[in-house]
């Protein structure tokens, strides 16, 4: 299933609008960062992607991340693979949509860095 495309029906239909086949293909590449179909994460909101959810009243949690973190590739793509829910990154927090992930962030205490690295380690544990 292509969580963005469901996703973005729900939004749609969140703010009245048609949810046809044009509208979510004209809507997609403006509200998701990667509009590539993945069967997990992949779920970055652009800026105006953030501000649709926010309109629909969809709960947020906002979880800052320390200024001295930088935000390199391989922390996003660590986000995209191990964030299950729409997310937005900003200038100095990451908002996103689902409790539980906010609490497992909030316990790396924003460190977006070591969240990834530990959850790439436990699946390699896993796996091997």
């Amino acid at each position: 299933m292509n969580w963005k495309e469901a996703y973005t029906k729900i939004f749609l239909k969140e703010q009245g609008k048609s949810a046809n086949e044009v509208s979510i293909k004209e809507f997609m590449p403006l509200w998701w960062k990667n509009t590539r179909d993945k069967g997990q994460g992949g779920l970055r909101l652009t800026e105006a992607g953030f501000d649709v959810i926010n309109e629909i009243d969809l709960a947020t949690y906002d979880v800052p991340y320390p200024k001295d973190m930088p935000l390199t590739t391989q922390v996003i793509i660590f986000l995209d693979k191990f964030i299950d829910c729409p997310y937005y990154i900003g200038p100095r927090s990451i908002v996103v949509t689902n409790e539980k992930k906010a609490v497992e962030l909030s316990l790396f205490s924003g460190d977006l860095r070591k969240y990834g690295l530990t959850k790439a380690m436990s699946r390699t544990t896993e796996k091997g």
